[in-house]
């Protein structure tokens, strides 16, 4: 793209597995064959392989990778997830209704009525079975043509709500990071408030901005505060701000 003179496509690390590895590479570097595991990224719920498709379809579309048929399919899906999780959010299932699915299942049954929603939040409860247990599978999921799995992504959407709204505010502070470029003509080495490991990485591996610093081994939090300061401060042409 950028060599026909258009825009750049850059993939992050929040958005897909190849913004992992080319991160990677470009921020650490490596001695021996780079083998993209799983465990590499920090944002392993974001990039889940049953939301690839929601990521990544509209970049492929503009790219000209996916046909309109496919952005049309997300978006459907999109629309069917979001709404199947507004009904969740929004019906109350009666005592009489769940408590022997419920007590099937082996967690206690309820005394009141109790939004769907809490009672997905249950291990034992698996959302699917418990609308077919209703009668209202039809009413809650929003069905899509060759979707099945709509209600199965909006369990997982409410069982981890809170693990990925800590993972979004992660993902901020990075984005965060990512937003405090490092000029070409800064030199690390005259840095005398970080620790001498961090130096000679830094001089090696000479990251572009704050995030691709913070994720090289051997700079420490306390570094990349240093940095941060000093970024505040610094002017091109000079090799650290005077007060340094």
């Amino acid at each position: 793209q950028n060599v026909r003179g258009k825009y750049r496509v850059i993939f992050d690390r929040s958005g897909a597995y190849i913004g992992v590895l080319v991160d990677d590479l470009v921020a650490k570097g490596t001695d021996e064959p780079y083998r993209m595991f799983t465990s590499r990224a920090e944002h392993r719920l974001t990039l889940r392989q049953d939301t690839a498709d929601l990521r990544l379809t509209e970049t492929g579309y503009r790219l000209g990778l996916a046909s309109k048929e496919r952005l049309v399919r997300m978006q459907q899906k999109k629309a069917a997830l979001e709404a199947t999780l507004y009904h969740l959010r929004a019906i109350n299932a009666q005592p009489e209704a769940v408590n022997a699915y419920l007590e099937s299942v082996g967690t206690a049954p309820i005394q009141t009525p109790t939004r769907l929603e809490r009672l997905a939040l249950r291990p034992q409860v698996v959302v699917s079975d418990l609308l077919m247990a209703m009668g209202i599978y039809d009413t809650v999921v929003t069905p899509v043509a060759g979707m099945e799995n709509t209600a199965e992504l909006a369990e997982i959407e409410i069982k981890y709500a809170g693990y990925m709204e800590k993972e979004r505010e992660l993902v901020g502070l990075s984005v965060e990071k990512e937003r405090w470029t490092i000029p070409d003509t800064f030199n690390f080495t005259e840095v005398k408030n970080i620790t001498l490991e961090a130096r000679e990485k830094l001089s090696k591996v000479r990251p572009q901005n704050l995030g691709q610093a913070s994720r090289i081994s051997g700079v420490s939090p306390a570094d990349i505060s240093v940095l941060m300061v000093l970024l505040r401060k610094y002017r091109p042409g000079s090799a650290l701000p005077p007060e340094a």
